[in-house]
């Protein structure tokens, strides 16, 4: 009698089956970080921060501060005297153009180191007179009135001396007259109200000019 094929134990079919389920299993769990990445790898380390090259930071959200003025510098700029060009304007007829110099360079040397107007030398060439006279009275704190005998005979300083009384008629200290070569009766008559500063001295009387011109600054600080 032939002996018939042997069928295989119940344990041995499953064995085939199972060995390739675990192999996808384990593919599969291998290949699961690569579908779904982490946000952190996703995005490179530069991308997230930016290089100064690549990206620079605005200047409004720079965590670097400009630097700071010292404070007496910060109160210098802020203060009054700084928003007008100049601190004197120096009146005077065209003969008198060597006092006004003068006047002008002792102002100017002096330790306060005033800043003065003087014509000749500051107003805008091709200017219009009567705009550069003007525009120097306004864009001084005081105004100096060299009178003389040539300038109670010069028509356009007449017309300063009225302009610079009309912009500041209650100004008290910042119309200064500097009286020179003239005696007090001859002073002019519009400025008898206020003091003058006598020129006969051993300095022209620079130097009460001066102490005229910083008591009036001092004013608006």
């Amino acid at each position: 009698m032939a002996s018939s094929p042997s069928l295989p134990t119940p344990g041995s079919r499953p064995k085939k089956p199972l060995g390739k389920m675990a192999d996808w299993f384990r593919q599969t769990l291998l290949k699961k970080p690569k579908k779904m990445p982490d946000s952190s790898e996703s995005m490179p380390s530069d991308a997230s921060q930016p290089t100064s090259q690549d990206s620079p930071v605005p200047a409004s959200h720079s965590s670097v501060t400009p630097p700071s003025l010292p404070p007496s510098q910060v109160s210098d700029s802020g203060s009054i005297r700084w928003s007008k060009d100049y601190d004197v304007c120096v009146c005077h007829s065209e003969e008198d153009l060597v006092a006004a110099q003068d006047l002008v360079s002792y102002l100017e040397g002096s330790t306060a180191s005033l800043r003065c107007f003087l014509q000749l030398r500051d107003a805008t060439p091709g200017g219009a007179i009567v705009s550069e006279l003007c525009q120097a009275l306004s864009s001084s704190h005081c105004r100096v009135l060299l009178i003389t005998p040539g300038f109670l005979q010069d028509p356009w300083c007449k017309y300063q001396m009225l302009q610079a009384l009309t912009d500041a008629p209650g100004a008290e200290g910042r119309t200064i007259p500097l009286l020179l070569g003239l005696s007090r009766a001859a002073y002019p008559p519009e400025l008898r109200f206020m003091y003058y500063v006598d020129g006969r001295g051993p300095d022209s009387g620079f130097h009460q000019v001066k102490e005229a011109v910083m008591r009036y600054l001092q004013t608006l600080s």
